[in-house]
């Protein structure tokens, strides 16, 4: 067999390990694809037989690649993604493929996408190579052409970002991010008793411009109230995620991990009191936002 078969037949094998690196690092199935077919490209027209580890090799290929498509990527406008307001109906949602969604989110996490979209493209393919595949310093280095001194600052700066600065021990994140995951897979569930049992009595509601509905009120108060419009967005739960807001436990909506809303909340006595929706893209953008629990590696 020569080397041009072998090489073949390596990459047949890795396949669904180097599509795991790209989806990670590009935050898309499709993106993923592309840039899988483009590593086979490029690997097929090298010199395999000087290759010692072929596996490295092919991993720090894909990474090059999708380095050079998240570069090309933000020098594109970005196409928003209709994910309804308060007053929009659920179903608006559908229009985004939610079964590419459901893929990122069980494979990567919407949270973590958003929290990589906010790195640079350097940063991003440190941290996901090294702490989520632990490829070693040396050979991320050749990838974002830095020294491994420099690539191992990337990757700190990034991790710093992921993991965030919470604003309460540990404990309490935990039980807030269970509130807050309960508020969710209710409002997902379509479940009304599930949310009011969620809400404190006296809860109240606000929303910015942008997040607003043509017919939705600016504040909603009462847990009866402000449930029963909860539900109205069930298809927006679908795509969303808790995570840290400015050190306390929020969540992200965050179809195919590009942010569109911020739910901030008020928890008292493992109750959500208060919740802010923020949609405006200048606010987001100011937004300190971070993971709430551990990164999940590869």
């Amino acid at each position: 067999m020569n080397d041009h078969l072998q090489l073949a037949d390596q990459f047949h094998r890795l396949r669904g390990h180097l599509r795991g690196v790209a989806s990670r690092i590009l935050g898309s199935s499709d993106e993923a694809d592309d840039a899988i077919q483009e590593a086979w490209l490029r690997a097929s027209r090298s010199d395999v037989s000087v290759v010692a580890n072929v596996p490295g090799w092919l991993t720090t290929i894909v990474g090059r690649v999708c380095l050079d498509m998240i570069r090309a990527r933000r020098r594109r406008p970005e196409v928003p993604v209709d994910v309804g307001g308060p007053g929009s109906p659920a179903g608006d949602t559908a229009k985004s493929d939610p079964a590419e969604a459901a893929e990122l989110a069980d494979s990567i996490g919407l949270a973590l996408l958003v929290v990589l979209n906010r790195l640079t493209p350097a940063e991003r393919v440190a941290f996901v190579l090294h702490d989520l595949f632990a490829v070693p310093f040396d050979e991320i280095a050749e990838v974002v052409e830095r020294s491994p001194d420099a690539t191992k600052k990337l990757a700190s700066r990034a991790r710093q970002r992921v993991r965030g600065a919470p604003r309460l021990p540990a404990s309490e994140v935990e039980r807030h991010r269970r509130v807050v995951e309960a508020f969710l897979a209710a409002t997902r569930a379509g479940d009304l008793y599930g949310l009011i049992a969620v809400l404190s009595p006296g809860v109240e509601r606000r929303a910015d411009r942008v997040a607003l509905g043509r017919r939705a009120r600016a504040e909603v108060r009462g847990a009866g109230e402000v449930a029963g419009e909860t539900l109205t967005n069930g298809g927006r739960a679908r795509f969303a995620e808790p995570a840290l807001i400015e050190g306390e436990v929020g969540a992200v909506v965050a179809p195919r991990g590009r942010l569109r809303f911020v739910l901030q909340f008020v928890i008292h006595d493992d109750r959500i009191a208060a919740i802010e929706v923020l949609g405006d893209p200048l606010r987001l953008q100011q937004l300190d936002i971070a993971l709430c629990g551990p990164v999940t590696s590869a």
